[in-house]
């Protein structure tokens, strides 16, 4: 029996056990996790720092996903709280109705099952989706990255104290070895045992998934972001939002990569917007209009409109009004995150209600991208398919539903 095989079986036993935990005993678990990772807060940064350390020849991007600093784990811990306190989706009767014939139908939601989470850095993750998962009632694998293969443990094992002290199953959150890459190929042909998988990380990790996986992705692969300001537009909103959407952090995939700039607004604020890239030591590549408003612009390539940089660097281009913006964005968009700008509602609700995308956002950044700025505590990804969930997934989204039917002898004709 291989090792996937085995973990996964284990995992299938937890179920029906997780399925029908009380509340109370899922947020117990949760908790006690989260306290574990606040009286082991110097553990774990030390954990992290090793694990920086090192991280020779990781991109600027991973590295700044792997590093944990005293607010990003306290964040951590203060999201599991978060998770524990909210509203358990297992039995929502989302739907009633009855037949003529007598026959009464109810909607209910269930855990997905067992989950696999392959991911890349990002340590949160961990405790994001062991938290998650468990609250939802399902059992899951997660295998990180080696890169992170100390924080990893840390927070592990703060979520097997959870566990314990809730009296739940010690297989409902397992971490495969993050040394043999075979593990990854068992996993995704798991077919049976493992119910979803759930790809965090580089879209070369992502794209592996999509293409060899015999189980359910929940995935996005791209976070080609845009932020369109319209002519409309308040110029102090629309420049803090272009910043913060690309500079507070460049390496997540809510970051904003392309500024679309209505062609018709004020010259002012059109250089006002690019200078604030540019002086913010955010390079920008820019179409030839864009050239022309300040000579630190490079010219940008074809190719420029298709690429998630996850760096500071935006392509910038002038387009003609919110019908110029939405033509833009069905055209090299990811179906992500996307944003308007404009004090103008009727832009707006044209901007909100045409383009495609998995959030779309008026005034505000395309940085909320982020299932703990939903209110949902914390998230598991983030799905830009067309096929159960959409979006930050998280508690709602580790659920699937049944349809119990109730009868009183009724036969078909």
């Amino acid at each position: 029996m291989s090792l996937i095989t085995d973990m996964a079986r284990t995992a299938r036993a937890a179920l029906p056990v997780l399925a029908a935990a009380p509340t109370a005993q899922k947020a117990q678990a949760i908790r006690v996790a989260a306290a574990a990772i606040r009286e082991r807060f110097d553990e774990l940064l030390a954990a992290n720092a090793a694990d920086v350390a090192a991280a020779a020849g990781l991109s600027a991007a991973l590295v700044d996903r792997l590093a944990l600093d005293g607010d990003r784990a306290a964040g951590i811990a203060a999201g599991l709280d978060t998770v524990a306190g909210l509203p358990d989706p297992v039995g929502d009767v989302i739907a009633r109705w009855s037949r003529p014939n007598g026959l009464n139908f109810s909607r209910v939601r269930v855990p997905l099952g067992v989950i696999g989470i392959i991911y890349e850095s990002r340590p949160g993750v961990t405790a994001d989706a062991a938290a998650l998962c468990l609250m939802a009632g399902n059992a899951c694998l997660l295998r990180g990255g080696s890169e992170a293969a100390r924080s990893n443990a840390v927070l592990l094992d703060c979520m097997a104290r959870g566990l314990a002290a809730a009296g739940l199953p010690a297989a409902a959150v397992q971490m495969v070895p993050a040394g043999d890459r075979a593990l990854v190929g068992e996993m995704l042909s798991a077919h049976g045992l493992i119910d979803v998988i759930i790809p965090r990380g580089g879209k070369g990790l992502v794209a592996r998934v999509q293409a060899d996986a015999r189980v359910p992705v929940l995935a996005h692969l791209d976070g080609i972001n845009h932020v369109y300001v319209d002519a409309s537009a308040d110029p102090e909103a629309a420049a803090a939002i272009v910043i913060n959407s690309k500079l507070r952090r460049t390496g997540v995939c809510g970051a904003m990569e392309t500024l679309l700039i209505d062609a018709a607004a004020p010259q002012a604020l059109k250089q006002r917007l690019v200078a604030a890239l540019l002086d913010g030591e955010c390079e920008v590549r820019g179409d030839a209009a864009v050239q022309a408003l300040d000579a630190r612009v490079v010219p940008a390539s074809a190719q420029d409109w298709d690429t998630e940089y996850l760096d500071a660097i935006a392509s910038v281009a002038e387009v003609a009004g919110v019908d110029g913006a939405i033509a833009h964005i069905a055209a090299h968009g990811s179906q992500h995150t996307e944003s308007v700008i404009a004090r103008d509602e009727a832009v707006a609700e044209r901007f909100l209600a045409r383009v495609d995308a998995a959030i779309v956002l008026h005034n505000a950044s395309t940085q909320f991208a982020d299932g703990g700025e939903f209110g949902f505590g914390a998230e598991i990804g983030i799905a830009t398919g067309r096929l159960h969930a959409r979006g930050p997934v998280a508690l709602e989204g580790l659920t699937i539903f049944k349809t119990i039917v109730r009868g009183t002898g009724q036969v078909r004709p």
